[in-house]
């Protein structure tokens, strides 16, 4: 194997972790592809939303699934500042 086909090999393992880490957990945690939010500003707005909800959902190393937070952390007040105390 070459160099630039390492290169190349690594590159493509980079793009694939971003989907695997970052769109797949948006897909499937937020149901990002289902978003009916399409005008001016709002996507751009409730992207940066689910980001950062999604940064703390992951930053509170919790045992369940970040799916399972989301719902719990909208139910519960106390777990939900406990997430964003953190």
């Amino acid at each position: 194997m070459s160099i630039e086909a390492t290169k190349f090999g690594d590159a493509i393992r980079a793009h694939w972790a971003i989907e695997n880490e970052l769109h797949w957990v948006l897909d499937v945690t937020f149901r990002d592809d289902d978003s009916r939010v399409r005008m001016d500003q709002a996507p751009a707005n409730f992207s940066i939303i689910k980001h950062a909800a999604m940064n703390y959902l992951k930053r509170a190393k919790d045992k369940k699934s970040l799916r399972v937070m989301r719902k719990i952390a909208g139910w519960n007040d106390e777990f939900l500042t406990q997430i964003i105390t953190k």
